[in-house]
Parts: C-alpha cells; sequence; structure tokens
C-alpha cells in the first residue's frame, strides 16, 4: 500500500514495487474536445490556436471587428458589406510590418505579379486552332 503524505497545496504518493505491479484501477475521464472556431453557444472562439493569435495584439481590435463582420455577413457575395472593417484592419497592421510581415508575396507584389503575367502573355503569340492543325498534319505526315 503506498505511503501517501500532504505537504501544502502538494500530494505526495510513495509507492513500492508491488504497488506498481497491480494493475491501476484508476479511470481518467473523457478528454473534452476542443471546441474550434465556433463555440456550441454560435459564437467566434477567440482563443482558437487557428486564429493565429490575430486576435489579440496591438491590431486585435480590429482583426475582431473584421471578421466577425465577415462571418455574421449575410450579404451577397459573403462579407462584400465588410470592406470598410477589412481597410481598417490593413491600415493598423501596416504600421506594425515586424509583427504582421507576410510569410510570402504582399498585396503589391501579387498585383505586380498578376500584371507581369497579363503583359508576358500579351507579348507570346497565340497560336490559331489552324495553326494548330497544321503542325498536327505535319507531323501525321513524319511518322509514316
Amino acid at each position: 500500500m503506498p505511503l501517501i503524505r500532504k505537504e501544502g497545496k502538494d500530494t505526495i504518493i510513495f509507492a513500492t514495487k508491488e504497488d506498481h505491479a497491480v494493475p491501476s484501477k484508476i479511470s481518467l475521464p473523457e478528454p473534452e474536445p476542443s471546441p474550434g472556431l465556433l463555440l456550441a453557444n454560435g459564437e467566434i472562439n477567440w482563443n482558437c490556436p487557428c486564429l493565429g493569435g490575430m486576435a489579440t495584439g496591438p491590431c486585435g481590435l480590429e482583426f475582431r471587428e473584421a471578421f466577425s463582420c465577415f462571418h455574421y455577413s449575410t450579404a451577397d457575395p459573403k462579407g462584400s458589406d465588410c470592406r470598410v472593417a477589412f481597410e481598417t484592419m490593413q491600415s493598423c497592421m501596416s504600421q506594425y510590418p515586424a509583427l504582421y510581415e507576410s510569410k510570402g508575396m504582399s498585396a503589391d507584389d501579387l498585383e505586380d505579379d498578376e500584371i507581369g503575367k497579363e503583359v508576358e502573355q500579351k507579348k507570346q503569340p497565340q497560336e490559331s486552332s489552324e495553326d494548330k492543325r497544321k503542325i498536327v498534319v505535319a507531323s501525321q505526315g513524319t511518322a509514316d
């Protein structure tokens, strides 16, 4: 039988080899499922790790307002009535580039990249379907 001693808030249990030889009779409760993004009552769980800590910090209030607006939006398309809230959040985040620096390309980089792709596509000559047919016919003639 183990020796149990309480010292303040701590409980110290001294177990013998015989105590460890017997299977444990303790049953642990089932772990509670993580609530995820939405709590059981339908509210947003601002402590969810899926938000990446965005709900806290210098722009946490702006993030929560924009995210709430989008989540509860009934506009079509969803969130189209939240533009001002997202612009306010983006403005706040631009004041803290060290905290909110994008992991990849910035919005400006994306716009520049899209413009670059459009220019590149215009530079490349487009093959017509007739050109493609000529290539297919020519390749079939050489296959003989």
